[in-house]
C-alpha cells in the first residue's frame, strides 16, 4: 500500500509547527511514505507572517514552504503535494485541489464567512474536509459544524482523543459525509502516533488523490512509531 499525510505543519508557514519542511519530509521519507499533503494554516488562521501585510505578500511567504517541499521532495524522492487549513475560531477545514495561483487570483475570501467560503471553493473543484470537528481546547468558544458546507470530515485525526474521533465518526455517518484521516503533525518524527489515506498505486497528483478519495479507493490507516531520536 502507498502511504500518504493528508494532514502536515511545517514551519516557518504555520506558527505552531515545531519542525522545518525538511525535518518533516525526511521523516516521511525514512518510514516508508509515498508522499505528504503540506497543509499549514492559511492567512485566516495561525500564520507565521505579518498580517498587516498586502495579501500577496503574505501568500508569498505562505506558499514558501511548499515550493521549498517540492524540491526537496525531488531530492529525496518523496511526493509533495498542496493543501491548505482554513480557520475560524479553533474550527478548521484541509482544503484539497487548488493552487497558489487559484488563491492568489481570489483575495476575496478572505472577507467570506465560512458558511460562503467553503461552497465558494468546492465549486471551484476543491475537496473540503471538516478537520477534528469535535475538538475541544480552551481557546475554542464552541464547538461549530458546517455539514451543508463540506464533503468529508476528518474522522481519524491523530492528535485528538477517541472520544473526538468517536463523535466525527458519528457526525460523518449521520450526514453522509466522506471518512478522512491525518496526523495533524507538527513535529515531523516527534509525533508518535499518525494517521493518513492509502491507496493500492501511487497518487499522481492531487485531482488524482481526490478521485480517489471520492470513490472509496483511498482508505483510512493509523500507525505508532517509536520517536527515539526523533525530532
Amino acid at each position: 500500500m502507498y502511504r500518504y499525510e493528508t494532514h502536515l505543519h511545517t514551519a516557518p508557514a504555520s506558527k505552531c509547527a515545531r519542525a522545518s519542511v525538511r525535518e518533516n519530509l525526511t521523516f516521511y521519507k525514512s518510514v516508508g511514505y509515498d508522499g505528504v499533503f503540506i497543509t499549514n494554516h492559511f492567512l485566516d488562521g495561525n500564520v507565521g507572517c505579518d498580517k498587516s501585510l498586502p495579501y500577496g505578500e503574505q501568500l508569498d511567504f505562505y506558499l514558501a514552504d511548499y515550493e521549498e517541499g517540492r524540491a526537496i521532495g525531488r531530492e529525496i524522492g518523496l511526493k509533495v503535494f498542496f493543501g491548505v487549513e482554513l480557520s475560524h475560531g479553533g474550527t478548521d477545514f484541509l482544503v484539497y485541489g487548488l493552487d497558489g495561483d487559484w488563491y492568489r487570483a481570489h483575495p476575496e475570501i478572505m472577507d467570506m464567512k465560512k458558511s460562503a467560503e467553503l461552497p465558494y471553493l468546492r465549486e471551484a473543484g476543491a475537496l473540503v474536509i471538516q478537520a477534528h470537528p469535535f475538538r475541544e481546547a480552551g481557546y475554542i468558544d464552541h464547538i461549530r459544524l458546517f455539514p451543508r458546507c463540506i464533503e468529508g470530515v476528518e474522522v481519524v485525526n491523530a492528535c485528538r482523543t477517541p472520544f473526538e474521533n468517536h463523535m466525527a465518526e458519528i457526525y460523518a455517518a449521520e450526514y453522509g459525509l466522506l471518512r478522512f484521516a491525518g496526523s495533524d503533525n507538527h513535529r515531523a518524527g516527534g509525533q508518535t502516533d499518525l494517521a493518513g489515506m492509502e491507496c493500492k498505486t501511487p497518487v499522481t497528483d492531487e485531482a488524482d488523490f481526490i478521485d480517489r478519495v471520492r470513490t472509496g479507493q483511498a482508505r483510512i490507516f493509523t500507525w505508532t512509531h517509536d520517536t527515539e531520536g526523533t525530532i
